[in-house]
């Protein structure tokens, strides 16, 4: 331990650990403890109370910083750029939000010389490597403490017990006991029942939406127009970045869409259940997919399926500041001038259905791919063209037939116009040659 530990910056919540921790910091090291909370987006932020509880609970001061724009704007649409989901089902809104936060903690303990940053993560979670990582990114010189790795308590009910000792007022109780993540992008929840996967999540874990089964019967048809793969518009309507999401998470929740229950593999190397909701978050997504698949080259759209899983797993894994994903943006980046356009889509009862996509950059042609009078595709080229690609597989075979001892003189009779027909002509590899060439 440090022994020169004057001053503390505490990623700060209002939770339950994050509270505790302040008191836990206090006792543990003598020194100032400043507390430091990000808003990006979450519902129950009220200010006033949330300075009050920590001013009460021991800080010195209290930083409150809106940070929605900023987050939405550098690492949301950065994220969506690879229609990032990890494991193909969560669209990291944890993850992402914990790059934002430790770069304004940084630039704040280097504004008031603080000497050490603090975080409420768990020993066995991934946000202490994500804050971690980050810290030691940007300001390596800064000591790291990580009070839940280094108190002792082993239960979350010690924890309520610590807090009800030191009159810490905390929203959890043995009763409602999920720990929940929030912001724009998306809210998590975990614990409790969650924590048995064959568990239906209960009613009350849901933040946001509406149960699927209970929404309403009238599907809700909407259009998202984009600008070089940024969304601006809903139903023709622009929309600031934060009011898009958060108007898209209205009635996303109010449909039922954005429900996601998955066991993940988290970093540390365990399975964990959790529970998210993230309407905004899974429109969009489906949206930009729909209409990179219509802008972009056959080469380039298979790629960026490739690309997507890596990046998501750097997010996931709090690499954000990596020199790979900073790479991959600037790959990403470049695609996105030719993702202009609007999807039109339905939310009904917990799904989004993709009714219809339209962009002045499209590659689809409807000459090429209609199959009426409009058709002018040259039929005719086929036959070549499929010569030439089934060819090394003829060759393969070739080579398994003479190994076999089977190779017979009409092998290549399948070849049509000029092809080896007969015992007279020359056969095998060369009669293909000798039928391609023409």
């Amino acid at each position: 331990m440090n022994e020169n530990i004057e001053s503390i910056l505490l990623a700060y919540s209002g939770g339950l650990d994050t509270s505790v921790s302040i008191k836990w910091l206090q006792e543990k090291y003598g020194a100032e403890i400043i507390t430091f909370t990000a808003d990006l987006g979450q519902d129950d932020i009220e200010p006033e109370k949330l300075k009050q509880k920590a001013y009460n609970t021991g800080a010195s001061k209290v930083i409150i910083a809106d940070l929605k724009e900023k987050f939405i704007e550098n690492q949301i649409f950065a994220a969506l750029q690879a229609e990032a989901r990890y494991e193909n089902k969560y669209p990291l809104a944890t993850a992402l939000a914990r790059p934002v936060i430790a770069e304004e903690m940084v630039k704040v303990a280097k504004e008031l010389d603080i000497d050490a940053l603090a975080h409420g993560c768990t020993g066995k979670g991934n946000d202490q490597v994500r804050f971690e990582t980050a810290f030691s990114a940007l300001a390596p010189e800064l000591e790291i403490i990580a009070p839940l790795r280094d108190w002792g308590f082993t239960t979350r009910e010690e924890e309520l017990e610590y807090a009800q000792k030191h009159d810490i007022p905390v929203k959890v109780t043995k009763e409602s006991p999920y720990s929940i993540d929030e912001n724009l992008w998306g809210i998590s929840v975990e614990c409790g029942p969650l924590e048995d996967p064959w568990n239906e999540p209960p009613a009350d874990a849901y933040q946001w939406t509406n149960d699927p089964e209970k929404a309403p019967e009238k599907p809700c048809i909407l259009e998202i127009k984009f600008e070089e793969g940024v969304p601006v518009a809903i139903d023709g309507e622009e929309y600031s970045s934060v009011e898009l999401v958060e108007k898209l998470n209205e009635l996303g929740g109010k449909h039922g869409v954005g429900r996601v229950d998955m066991v993940e593999n988290r970093l540390v190397g365990i399975k964990s259940r959790e529970i998210y909701e993230a309407p905004a978050a899974e429109i969009l997504l489906k949206a930009h997919k729909n209409l990179s698949e219509m802008v972009l080259d056959r080469e380039s759209s298979h790629f960026l399926d490739r690309v997507s899983p890596k990046y998501s797993e750097l997010v996931y894994n709090g690499l954000w500041h990596s020199p790979l994903r900073q790479a991959l943006q600037n790959f990403l980046a470049s695609f996105q001038p030719q993702l202009v356009g609007t999807v039109r889509m339905k939310l009904h009862k917990g799904s989004i259905t993709v009714t219809g996509r339209k962009s002045s950059k499209s590659l689809y042609d409807l000459g090429l791919a209609s199959y009426d009078e409009k058709d002018n595709f040259d039929h005719s080229a086929a036959a070549g063209f499929i010569k030439l690609w089934s060819l090394p597989l003829q060759v393969v075979k070739q080579q398994e037939n003479e190994e076999n001892g089977e190779l017979k003189d009409d092998t290549y009779d399948v070849l049509e116009d000029g092809g080896a027909e007969s015992e007279g002509e020359s056969t095998g590899l060369d009669a293909a040659v000798k039928s391609l060439a023409q």
